[in-house]
């Protein structure tokens, strides 16, 4: 989701988690670790990978002025906060999951699992989402969305209930858990690794990712994500790779 560059070699070589152009062949290995450092006896910082695509590709449904504020400024602002809050910290020599797994429930990590989850979510997040997307999911993910909830159409409609549903700011999400699909939420930062489930996609229902387009109007903005914008090959990579 994100890489680590030693801070004192900028022109190291990056490893983005997931970034690259729209489309499938954008998406790499969902097992290589996050944040991986590249060098072990070096001081290291979280890096924001690229959008995956062009920062008016996702319009009308999401515009280029949402995505420039909130990659720009709020994801970035999650980065920024994370690499200041974990300097000087045992904490700099994990991976961006560890991380998380290592602060989630701890009160008094309470900022850095925040900064951390939000990177990792926000990642996640633009990866989510392709131009062009919605349609009919590719057939093994098909096959298990009808066998779980009888058809897409009825995922579609959980997502919906769950991200309308989220009280105030957080998630909604596609998950695996116990060897089936869900739909899950989650508030603020929290995010499925923390409690024992996969994430397959997941939509942002936080006020930044669509009040500049819908004001108020949630609803509208999840739907046009759930058929215009979901990039259904992205869940069906994490899917395949269990």
């Amino acid at each position: 989701m994100t890489t680590r560059t030693p801070s004192d070699t900028p022109s190291a070589p990056r490893r983005d988690f997931l970034a690259g152009a729209a489309g499938s062949a954008a998406i790499l290995a969902l097992a290589e670790p996050l944040g991986m450092a590249l060098a072990a006896d070096a001081p290291s910082v979280i890096v924001q990978p690229p959008l995956p695509y062009a920062d008016n590709a996702l319009d009308p449904v999401i515009s280029a002025h949402t995505l420039g504020f909130h990659y720009g400024k709020h994801h970035k602002a999650y980065v920024d906060n994370l690499n200041k809050a974990i300097a000087g910290t045992p904490l700099a020599d994990l991976a961006l999951e560890k991380i998380i797994t290592t602060t989630a429930g701890q009160a008094d990590k309470a900022g850095v699992f925040n900064n951390a989850a939000q990177t990792w979510n926000h990642t996640f997040y633009w990866n989510s989402l392709r131009p062009n997307g919605g349609g009919i999911p590719p057939a093994a993910l098909k096959a298990q969305i009808e066998k779980d909830f009888g058809s897409v159409e009825n995922l579609k409609k959980e997502l919906l209930t769950a991200a309308t549903g989220q009280f105030g700011s957080g998630w909604a999400w596609l998950v695996t858990e116990g060897g089936k699909l869900a739909v899950t939420k989650t508030g603020n930062a929290d995010l499925p690794m923390t409690k024992g489930q996969k994430a397959l996609l997941t939509i942002d229902v936080w006020e930044h990712a669509y009040y500049l387009d819908y004001q108020n109007r949630r609803a509208d903005y999840v739907t046009a994500v759930l058929d215009k914008l979901v990039n259904w090959q992205f869940a069906a990579d994490n899917l395949a790779r269990g």
